[in-house]
Formats: structure tokens, C-alpha cells, sequence
């Protein structure tokens, strides 16, 4: 077993990766967990108001070095393409998860953070007034942990949470779509586009490319023979701005990188004595097309040793 760290962190996404930062920056000893290897995608919109900018640039991102594209329009139409326009007042900017996991990534280590990357959490449990954390690597004694896992994890279903024991309803049964592409879409809007049972949203990001992600219901799916290119052409189709946008565009993967099994059931903020933050505590609302601030945005407290 190796020395006990005074938190420790499950999931190196945007949460989880502001936290460690902070608490490194506190003078805490701090392991971080990731299952993947930085850099890597992930299904998300990947616009962010201008509320956490200031707070990301103290963590030690160079954004303005990064000329990310600037967004400050919104655009939303109904599922038979009408739109309706609309000026964002705080608006935002662009920034992929590939691009800015990796500099957080890179900030947390430069912050003396153990990251162990490639490393999938298999227990976390608490005993004996310390919490213990199994990978198939490694067994870490911490004094604290975060669960900053995303939507859902083996650990939901190991702690028995009561989201995941929910049999299949209207808020849990969702799936959700990811693709980088190049269009003409104006750089300054982000827009969201409704369909039946879902909505598929665009904007802007670095390098000249767009993301284009989308949340359905798996209902949508299933009576498409689990297709997701026949679900587009069928459903999302009949939405003429997203028929335009899918048979236009250049997409820039093989394939869709995608999640299934969201769930939008209440959680708890707090399991087995780890504090939940972002998508495991179910504090990103559905719709919202923010959720990345919000991700950052929870994490803007002051810690002191």
C-alpha cells in the first residue's frame, strides 16, 4: 500500500482535474484517477460561458493564446426547422475536451499532482476513518475523495446509488452523440436544433473545426435497428437545418464517438462518505448546453490548509 494522499480524486475530466488543481495550490497532497491516456474526446458540448474564464486562467490556462473562437449569438429551432434568434449577453467561447483535458492534464502535473492515468477505479471504500481506493495497479489510502466520474460509472452500480438501480424511464434511458466537423456555420452562434425526443447542438472550436453533438432518447434508436446513421437519416432528418448540416459538412472522425445510459435521475452529493462533484452528483442540468462551465464553475472555491 502506498503512502496516504489527503484527496484524492475518481475522474480526470474538467471537475476533477480543477479540484486537484486547487487543492495542489492549497498544499494538499493530492491522486487523480483517469481511466483513459490524455489527450482523448469525449461526448460534450464544448462551449463555455464567460463566467469561468477568470477562473480557468488562475488555474493556468492560456486562453488568450489559444484564439478560441468567440460566441455571443444563439440559435434554436423547432423540430420542423423554424428558427428563432436570440443574443447571448454573457456569451462564451469554443474549446474542445481533447484540448483542454490535456492542458489541465499538463497544469496538474506541472502542480507535483500524482495522475495515474490508464487506471480504472475498481473500489473505493471507507474504514476505519480512512478511505481506501483500489485500481488493478495500485491500493491508495487518502483522507478525502471526490467522485468526479461523469454520468455514470462501475462504481454506481457498485455502491447500489439509487439512479442506477432505476429501471428504464423517461430520465434515465438516454444516449448521446459526438462528431467534429467542418462547416460554414458562423463562428459567433451556438445553436441548438430540436428533433423528435432529442436535440442536437453546434458551435465553434479551435482550429477551424465545429462540434456537433446531439442527446436522444434510446427509443430513437432501438426503432432504427440501432443504427445511428439510419436514427439521423430518419429522425434527425426531418429537422431540414440538421439535414443540411449532416449531408454538408466535412466530419473529421471515422465514426461518432458516443455514451449510452444517461441518466437524469436525481443523485446524491455525497456516497459511502465521497463527495460527488459535476456529472456524478447530477449537478449538470440536461439542456442547459453550459454544462462545462458548470463543471468549472463548482469547483470555484477557496481552499485553505
Amino acid at each position: 500500500m502506498q503512502a496516504e494522499f489527503d484527496i484524492a480524486v475518481i475522474g480526470g475530466g474538467l471537475a476533477g482535474l480543477s479540484i486537484a488543481i486547487l487543492a495542489a495550490d492549497a498544499g494538499y497532497s493530492v491522486a487523480l484517477f483517469e481511466k483513459e491516456q490524455y489527450p482523448f474526446h469525449k461526448v460534450c458540448c464544448e462551449y463555455i460561458s464567460f463566467e469561468s474564464y477568470n477562473f480557468l486562467t488562475r488555474l493556468g490556462l492560456p486562453l488568450k493564446q489559444l484564439d478560441l473562437p468567440v460566441i455571443k449569438k444563439l440559435q434554436v429551432s423547432d423540430v420542423k426547422g423554424n428558427v428563432y434568434s436570440f443574443p447571448l449577453d454573457l456569451g462564451g467561447f469554443g474549446i474542445s475536451r481533447y484540448t483542454i483535458d490535456e492542458a489541465l492534464y499538463r497544469l496538474a502535473l506541472q502542480r507535483a499532482v500524482s495522475v495515474f492515468t490508464n487506471e480504472k477505479v475498481n473500489e473505493a471504500f471507507f474504514e476505519k476513518d480512512q478511505h481506501i481506493i483500489q485500481t488493478s495497479n495500485r491500493i491508495i489510502p487518502a483522507k478525502v475523495v471526490a467522485g468526479a466520474y461523469g454520468k455514470r460509472s462501475n462504481l454506481d452500480v457498485k455502491w447500489k446509488r439509487s439512479f442506477a438501480d432505476k429501471k428504464v424511464n423517461k430520465l434515465n434511458n438516454y444516449i448521446g452523440v459526438k462528431y467534429h466537423i467542418r462547416c460554414n456555420f458562423s463562428k459567433e452562434k451556438i445553436a441548438l436544433h430540436n428533433f423528435k425526443n432529442g436535440y442536437c447542438g453546434i458551435s465553434a472550436i479551435e482550429k477551424n473545426k465545429y462540434c456537433l453533438c446531439y442527446l436522444t432518447n434510446a427509443d430513437n434508436l432501438g426503432a432504427n435497428n440501432n443504427s445511428i446513421k439510419q436514427m439521423q437519416e430518419n429522425v434527425l432528418y426531418k429537422n431540414p437545418i440538421l439535414k443540411k448540416i449532416f449531408t454538408e459538412s466535412e466530419f473529421l472522425y471515422d465514426s461518432p464517438l458516443t455514451i449510452s445510459q444517461i441518466s437524469f435521475e436525481q443523485k446524491t452529493q455525497e456516497e459511502n462518505h465521497i463527495l460527488m462533484l459535476g456529472d456524478a452528483a447530477g449537478m449538470i442540468a440536461p439542456l442547459c448546453g453550459n454544462g462545462m462551465s458548470m463543471a468549472c464553475i463548482a469547483q470555484n472555491l477557496p481552499l485553505k490548509k
